[in-house]
């Protein structure tokens, strides 16, 4: 069972100045979910190498079981460092891939060829794909069998407009995840605001929020 995980290598939150990049709780969770299940993981991402940690993700009050366990594995901390460059690898090569979200994916990979040719490649070959939180911004512009968007006419869930509100980046983020898959022609549902919520539909997986990391790691587990 091999599994790829695909993280941001975007860092920066727009014209703010602040820093962004990947969700610390939505890589560990889900990465210890298909590590203690025996799946062999490759992490990537467009430019290999260390990922940017989204500093508010790192804070005491956004600690979880899974990442206080990340932050004591030596292993894992250097597979995050040396991920793989994105554009080297073949969809032929996995069984399921999985985005964890933050903020960064909405800038590179939402419109990264190489993500997009790789997401298309696993629904052509009806494997899982799973994102969480902001990454379902990925299918922004991947294509399904059909010719239609990706997301077209399926169920679905992302960061929700109101979390964004709540976050206070609902005028800094280049769009917003709620409102793109719904014009992609998606049937959006969402649970209440900052608690787990997980939606699948066919062997596509999304997860609203951080707090959907580990449930929607195990749904993509249940596909396998």
């Amino acid at each position: 069972m091999k599994i790829l995980m695909v993280l941001t290598s975007h860092d920066q939150l727009g014209s703010t100045g602040k820093k962004t990049g990947f969700w610390l709780e939505e890589f560990a969770a889900p990465y210890y979910v298909f590590k203690d299940a025996g799946a062999q993981i490759t992490l990537a991402s467009p430019k290999g190498g260390q990922p940017p940690l989204d500093p508010a993700s790192d804070g005491d009050d956004s600690q979880t079981d899974a990442t206080k366990r990340f932050k004591s594995d030596a292993d894992s901390q250097k597979a995050l460092a040396e991920t793989e460059v994105l554009s080297s690898l073949s969809a032929d090569d996995y069984d399921a891939v999985f985005y964890p979200g933050g903020h960064g994916p909405l800038w590179d990979l939402a419109s990264d060829k190489d993500s997009i040719a790789l997401i298309e490649a696993f629904a052509a070959n009806d494997r899982p794909i799973g994102a969480v939180c902001h990454a379902p911004a990925v299918v922004k512009q991947t294509i399904g069998k059909d010719g239609k968007p990706l997301v077209a006419d399926k169920k679905v869930t992302g960061f929700t407009n109101t979390e964004e509100d709540g976050v206070g980046l609902t005028d800094i983020v280049p769009f917003l995840v709620e409102d793109m898959l719904k014009a992609n022609g998606g049937i959006y549902h969402k649970g209440e605001d900052w608690a787990s919520f997980v939606i699948v539909d066919g062997k596509l997986v999304t997860g609203q929020n951080p707090a959907s990391s580990e449930a929607a790691a195990k749904k993509l587990l249940a596909l396998l």
